[in-house]
């Protein structure tokens, strides 16, 4: 196979590994901001922040995703997020967001 090919893909499967590694931190966060907002009783979805993520995502948009890519894009990461949330909102009390901090330092 083509050199240039290959060496695209090999980029390629790297931005895989981080954008793989960033939504698992992600989602990290939003099953904690979960587990608090359970223990406060409030609501799981809050569309306007959803809103809030999906504009502030698209200011930040190169040349190559316009701003339905995106809102796309994140609506399905959001809407995943938020099934892990409620798949481990009982699994126990928040932890301490510096405390988590440390621990993955």
């Amino acid at each position: 196979m083509n050199e240039k090919i290959e060496e695209w893909r090999r980029i390629i499967d790297e931005v895989d590994v981080e954008l793989t590694r960033l939504l698992n931190k992600r989602t990290e966060c939003a099953i904690e901001i979960g587990r608090i907002k359970a223990c406060d009783g409030l609501a799981l979805y809050d569309p306007g922040r959803e809103e809030t993520v999906i504009k502030n995502v698209q200011a930040l948009s190169g040349e190559h995703l316009d701003d339905d890519t995106i809102r796309r894009l994140f609506e399905r990461i959001i809407d995943e997020t938020r099934r892990a949330e409620r798949k481990h909102m009982l699994d126990g009390p928040p932890s301490d967001v510096n405390q988590a901090r440390k621990s993955k330092s």
